[in-house]
C-alpha cells in the first residue's frame, strides 16, 4: 500500500494504553488491536470519531445513492414473502452506520403495509455516538425500532438479516509463512513495541512459538505469506446459522474482499479519505481488512446454511433493477440532481470503483428459493 497519510503529532490516549499494556503483560495480536482500536469503550474510533460522509473518514454505499438501499429494501420484502410472509418477523441490521441503509429499507418497505406491520426492527450498535445517529435519522420510522449490543440479545423467530460494511470491521489474525531449522512453518504476526530516540512506538513482531497450519491456508505457499483468519466473522456467521436453522430467515452480506481465499496482507487504516498506518494513532482512524468470503460460505455451509454467492456488488445490484430504478429517478430530477445520480451509480457499479472489489453474499435457512440476483 502507497501513500500512507502520516501526523507525527503525539502519541494517543488509547496507543499510549497499548504500549503500557503490551510492557506489562507481553505483545498483542492483531485481533487484539483492531478490538480496541475500533471498540475500545472510551478511546476506540467508534466511539469518539464521526466516520462517515465528506467530513468523516469514509462513504459507503448507502450515502452515495439512495438506490443501493431501495434495491436493498426491495430485495427483502421479496424475501419476507419467500419465507412466507410471517404476520411476526424481525428485521436485523449490524452495524447501521448512520441510520441511512434502514431508513431506505423502510421507506422502499411502504409499497408492502404489511410488511411494516409484522415487521420489528433491531438495530446492533456497540456506539452510543452512532446509536443517537441512527435514532435522530429514524425518529420518524413507521416501524417498531430496538437497539442491541449483540446479535444474541435478539428473540428467536424469523429474520431477516442485512449488514453493509459490517464484516470488515471484524478482528482478524495473521500468521506469517516463515522457516524453522529449514523446514517450513507458521508464526502469529503481533503487535509489540520499538523504541527509537527514547520514543515507545507500536511495530509488527513476530510469535516466538510456532502454530500450525491455519485452517482454509491454501496448499501453493512461498515464504512470508501472510494469511488471515476472522474468528470473529466465524462465531457470526454461526450466531445467524443457530438463528435461522431454528426458524426460515436469509441474511445478506455486502462489503469488500476477495471471493476465494488466499495470501496477503489486507489490515488497511482510513482517515480523512487516505490510507494510513494500521498501527498509526490507534483510535483516531478506521482499522479494517478484507472479507475472506470463501471462509465465510465454508463456515455457513458446515453449520447448515444454504450459501449464494459471492456476487460482485456491480452484478447483483443490476439484476436487482439498478438501471431502471435510475431511469425512474433520472425523469424527476434537475439536471444537477441527475448528474449526482449518475455519478453515485458510477461508483458502486464500476469495476474501477465498487463494482467488482465490493461482494454480496446471502445466507439462508435450507429449502428455501434462490434469491433474487443471486446464480442458482
Amino acid at each position: 500500500m502507497t501513500d500512507l497519510a502520516l501526523d507525527t503529532a503525539a502519541t494517543t490516549t488509547l496507543e499510549e494504553i497499548l504500549i503500557a499494556r503490551i510492557k506489562e503483560h507481553g505483545s498483542i495480536s492483531v485481533a487484539a488491536f483492531m478490538a480496541d482500536a475500533l471498540g475500545h469503550p472510551e478511546h476506540g474510533y467508534y466511539m469518539t470519531q464521526s466516520p462517515f460522509g465528506q467530513q468523516g473518514d469514509f462513504t459507503t454505499a448507502p450515502e452515495i445513492s439512495q438506490v443501493f438501499g431501495e434495491l436493498i429494501g426491495a430485495w427483502l420484502v421479496h424475501t419476507w414473502e419467500e419465507i412466507g410472509a410471517p404476520a411476526s418477523f424481525n428485521l436485523i441490521e449490524l452495524g447501521p452506520g448512520r441510520g441511512t441503509l434502514m431508513s431506505d429499507i423502510l421507506r422502499t418497505a411502504k409499497v408492502r403495509p404489511d410488511f411494516l406491520k409484522a415487521v420489528q426492527v433491531y438495530l446492533v450498535e456497540t456506539s452510543p455516538a452512532l446509536r443517537d445517529a441512527q435514532k435522530a435519522l429514524l425518529r420518524n420510522a413507521t416501524a417498531a425500532l430496538k437497539w442491541v449490543t449483540d446479535l444474541d440479545e435478539i428473540p428467536a423467530g424469523p429474520a431477516l438479516i442485512v449488514g453493509n460494511e459490517f464484516l470488515d470491521c471484524l478482528p482478524i489474525r495473521q500468521f506469517v509463512r516463515t522457516t524453522r531449522q529449514q523446514e517450513p512453518c507458521w508464526r502469529e504476526r503481533l503487535i509489540g513495541i520499538e523504541t527509537k530516540d527514547g520514543k515507545d512506538n507500536l511495530q509488527f513482531i513476530l510469535s516466538d512459538e510456532y502454530c500450525n497450519t491455519p485452517v482454509g491456508a491454501p496448499t501453493s505457499v512461498r515464504p512470508e505469506d501472510i494469511f488471515e483468519v476472522s474468528e470473529a466473522t466465524q462465531k457470526v456467521v454461526l450466531q445467524i446459522a443457530n438463528r435461522l436453522q431454528a426458524h426460515k430467515g436469509r441474511a445478506l452480506f455486502i462489503d469488500y474482499g476477495h471471493a476465494q481465499s488466499g495470501f496477503g496482507d489486507t489490515l488497511q487504516a482510513l482517515q480523512n479519505h487516505k490510507y494510513c498506518a494500521p498501527l498509526h494513532k490507534p483510535g483516531q482512524a478506521d482499522v479494517t481488512a478484507h472479507v475472506d468470503f470463501e471462509s465465510l460460505a465454508n463456515t455457513a455451509q458446515e453449520a447448515g446454511l444454504a450459501v449464494n454467492g459471492p456476487e460482485p456488488q456491480a452484478i447483483l445490484l443490476g439484476r436487482l433493477g439498478l438501471a431502471a430504478r435510475a431511469q425512474a429517478l433520472v425523469t424527476r430530477l434537475s439536471r444537477d440532481d441527475a448528474k449526482r445520480l449518475e455519478t453515485g451509480i458510477r461508483r458502486l457499479v464500476h469495476p474501477e470503483e465498487m463494482g467488482t472489489l465490493f461482494k454480496v453474499i446471502s445466507l439462508s435457512s435450507k429449502d428455501l428459493p434462490s434469491p433474487a440476483g443471486f446464480s442458482a
